[in-house]
């Protein structure tokens, strides 16, 4: 009685020390958890695709002469020997069945897939797809797709118009196809008689991958008794060490442990500019050195006007009634204002002295983009 008395105190005590840790850890910034940052190496999925038939469209399917081969094709396995030129289309069509093979899906389980029409069909509304064997890049069947394909969409259409809601040559089969291989996934290797498992970064920072490093380890001291069991590779890998106690079956709980910290992101300094749409994102770290601004612009209008010429002249028949063109052109150059503009600190205090100046969007880029080459900018500029 006293042993379990002692040992709920030891846990809540535990407990309590993993709080501290979790609050030590957050630092004043952006934080986020490990898990929402980082990718375990060995831990994705495989593509898979097939081509398929689907069947039950009311007059919106292909007529293309390949739709027709693969239903005469079906038919001939089940005993129908019938010519494709015997056949009509508009009910079938042709299609690629594509979906993703999650790292843990196992046998049995099932798989969304999406299918595409790749024939002239018009709409796979009301379909249902025939069973599909699903392949991996190198030609296994892992999966067997069937179902009724939804468009979350709808079409209705007469003599003369039609009316549609969505895309509606592509659709959806939640859950249609049944895992028929797994891809186990290896996310732990063993090195030098060690087990260890490998973060990569969804973007790379030294920064980033340091507090994870700390974070890591802050753990592993206070709930193993263990010193160090993390280290950074590089900006976009850290690599942790799995404690010699911490048996097979106990991975995924130790992998839970260790991700669910808060850590400080660090984002670098960095102004993307998109010319194409006016779009401009502006990082948190973006500063400006002490420099002035002057924006302008100059108005050009140009105005076509067609005048009628008749001229006469007397006692003579001489003269014709004619269009003649004008052209009034007009230049109006706005008054440009030369503004200091002090170092910013923050993202708001940029934008607030850029829209002091009045200026678009447009203007902003260009201005952004003579920073950048005045040395004023002190971030990466980034055009799209």
């Amino acid at each position: 009685m006293a042993d379990s008395i002692e040992r709920e105190k030891v846990m809540k005590m535990r407990f309590i020390i993993l709080v501290l840790v979790g609050l030590l850890t957050v630092q004043s910034g952006y934080c986020e958890r490990i898990k929402d940052i980082v990718d375990i190496q060995g831990v994705r999925s495989n593509p898979l695709s097939g081509v398929g038939l689907v069947i039950g469209l009311s007059n919106t399917g292909d007529s293309t002469l390949p739709s027709q081969q693969m239903l005469a094709n079906i038919l001939r396995d089940s005993g129908i020997v019938i010519s494709s030129s015997n056949l009509k289309g508009g009910n079938v069509a042709l299609v690629m069945v594509t979906a993703k093979l999650n790292a843990f899906a196992r046998n049995g389980s099932g798989i969304d897939v999406d299918v595409s029409s790749m024939g002239d069909a018009k709409s796979l509304q009301g379909g249902m797809l025939l069973s599909t064997a699903l392949r991996g890049l190198d030609g296994q069947v892992y999966a067997i797709a069937q179902g009724g394909v939804s468009i979350g969409g709808w079409t209705a259409s007469g003599d003369k118009a039609s009316i549609s809601k969505n895309h509606q040559t592509v659709g959806r089969i939640p859950n249609g196809a049944t895992v028929e291989k797994e891809e186990i996934a290896d996310y732990v290797k063993e090195i030098g008689g060690q087990k260890y498992i490998t973060f990569n970064l969804r973007n790379s920072d030294f920064s980033t991958a340091r507090h994870i490093k700390e974070a890591i380890d802050s753990v592993a001291r206070n709930t193993w008794h263990v010193r160090r069991i993390c280290e950074v590779l590089d900006a976009g890998t850290v690599r942790v060490r799995i404690p010699g106690e911490i048996e097979r079956g106990g991975i995924a709980g130790f992998i839970d442990t260790i991700t669910q910290f808060d850590v400080k992101v660090d984002m670098p300094a960095i102004v993307v500019v998109n010319e194409r749409t006016g779009t401009i994102v502006v990082g948190e770290h973006v500063g400006i050195s002490a420099v002035a601004i002057s924006q302008g612009s100059l108005v050009v209008k140009v105005k076509e006007t067609a005048m009628v010429s008749q001229p006469t002249a007397p006692f003579s028949d001489a003269g014709t009634t004619v269009k003649v063109p004008e052209t009034m052109v007009g230049v109006q150059e706005q008054e440009g204002r030369l503004i200091p503009v002090s170092r910013a600190i923050t993202v708001s205090e940029l934008a607030r002295t850029l829209n002091a100046i009045g200026a678009t969007p447009r203007d902003i880029i260009a201005i952004f983009n003579a920073l950048k080459r005045a040395g004023a900018l002190q971030a990466k500029l980034e055009i799209m």
